[in-house]
């Protein structure tokens, strides 16, 4: 391979392995937050011990997703230096306000929330909850509006150097690419956490332990994940596939395997696309289902991958194609076991059906496999672009930088990268081991 490949082998693997932790870190602010608005409004001292103990988690989740992340921005300059050239007048914006404002307030808000429960009044450590929340998710908000600009770049002008220049900030920041995406990637995010919650509660009740927290915990995440598995399908991933028709058409006629254009357009559930004979193998079809979801209407036509020249559809189609449906089979498959467990908790039997428990607390790596299936997605039908229509891939490597040196660093971050999940695991399992901070008799008596 080239450096350009191992560039973007490299990145890929670093950006997949940095993104574990922000997926947890922006759906568990929220749920933290609803803990501890529960337990201020009701008294509840399960809810109350429930945030304290996953905000322990929160801590170590945020504090690994910190480091990770800190190589990706140095590769902007090392491995994608002109890409850094062409677009840092624009993507600088964002960036920098994740890190000045977004960041900060979350790291402060998070401190005072860990350690400030004793020394602040209930109202001013609820509002600190609540900044967490806020600070991650507008963190979340400023990367995606970065991404977005890749995707559908907008709020620009050219310099006469071949330069981009930032010269409508309020276009960029608010990207229609953006305000599609940010949504479905923020409930994703909450469905991750869900899943998590559900997979400790479901080991404590197996147990027999903690179990006030773990029931306050479990149905807490299973009433917000039932509705995040809705809202991923409809209405979030819907704006997200029509968005894409309409500005990547080539992605998404490589996603659904639509090699050439079609009016009244199947949808394929399960297919292997063959493409030197530009067709799917062994497809199981559902009639007309794509057009009137893109467009409204059976009778609308879907271009097909026969309407590009070649150079400018995604050059990993095969890939590209199997991320997106393990993508929307898995989405499939955690509704289901969201509205199996929903029906299991309104008729109290959920606590009792221990191979449903068994089921939660093996799930959990859905929601990671989902997202980083989305995440491909996304990236994979941007290419051959690195700036959609503006600079391509190949043109936006470091010069400098070979193969080989990428290699190397490769290997080096991998180490990294290994020991720093091996303690983060080590870490989760000291606190899950331990549990909760016990409840008062009081309540224990009441469980």
């Amino acid at each position: 391979m080239d450096a350009v490949t191992w560039s973007r082998f490299q990145f890929g693997l670093l950006s997949t392995f940095h993104y574990l932790f922000p997926a947890l870190t922006m759906g568990l602010a929220f749920l933290i937050f609803l803990l501890k608005l529960r337990a201020y409004r009701t008294g509840d001292e399960a809810s109350a011990s429930a945030a304290r103990f996953w905000a322990k988690i929160f801590g170590v989740n945020f504090a690994v997703g910190v480091v990770t992340g800190i190589p990706l921005e140095f590769q902007f300059g090392t491995n994608w230096a002109h890409f850094s050239n062409f677009a840092g007048g624009v993507i600088g914006l964002t960036l920098a306000m994740e890190g000045m404002f977004a960041f900060f307030a979350e790291s402060v808000f998070l401190g005072l929330f860990l350690y400030g429960e004793k020394k602040l009044s209930p109202k001013a450590h609820l509002l600190a909850s609540f900044m967490v929340f806020v600070g991650s998710w507008l963190s979340g908000y400023f990367i995606i509006a970065t991404n977005a600009f890749m995707q559908n770049p907008v709020g620009y002008s050219m310099l006469p150097d071949g330069k981009l220049q930032l010269s409508d900030p309020a276009a960029f920041v608010f990207n229609p690419w953006a305000l599609v995406q940010y949504p479905h990637n923020m409930v994703s995010s909450v469905i991750t956490a869900c899943f998590v919650v559900m997979a400790v509660s479901a080991l404590y009740l197996i147990q027999g332990k903690h179990v006030e927290m773990a029931r306050q915990s479990m149905r807490t995440a299973i009433i917000v994940g039932v509705v995040s598995c809705v809202l991923i399908i409809f209405p979030t991933g819907d704006q997200q596939s029509k968005i894409v028709a309409a500005k990547q058409p080539a992605a998404l006629a490589a996603m659904e395997g639509q090699f050439s254009s079609q009016g009244n357009a199947d949808i394929v559930l399960i297919g292997q696309p063959d493409v030197k004979a530009k067709k799917l193998d062994n497809p199981l079809r559902v009639p007309g289902v794509l057009s009137y979801l893109i467009y409204g209407h059976q009778q609308a036509v879907v271009k097909g991958m026969d309407e590009f020249p070649p150079d400018q559809l995604p050059d990993n189609i095969e890939f590209l194609y199997f991320c997106y449906h393990v993508m929307a089979g898995l989405g499939t498959v955690m509704l289901l076991l969201m509205g199996i467990s929903t029906v299991a908790l309104q008729r109290k039997k959920l606590e009792g059906s221990k191979p449903l428990l068994w089921i939660l607390m093996f799930a959990f790596p859905f929601p990671y496999i989902a997202t980083t299936m989305g995440w491909l997605t996304a990236e994979l039908g941007r290419q051959p672009w690195t700036v959609y229509g503006l600079l391509r891939t190949v043109h936006s490597a470091s010069p400098s930088v070979s193969g080989g040196n990428v290699v190397f660093t490769m290997l080096g971050f991998l180490g990294m990268y290994l020991m720093i999940g091996l303690l983060f695991l080590y870490l989760v399992y000291k606190i899950v081991s331990k549990g909760p901070d016990p409840l008062p008799a009081a309540t224990e008596a009441a469980a």
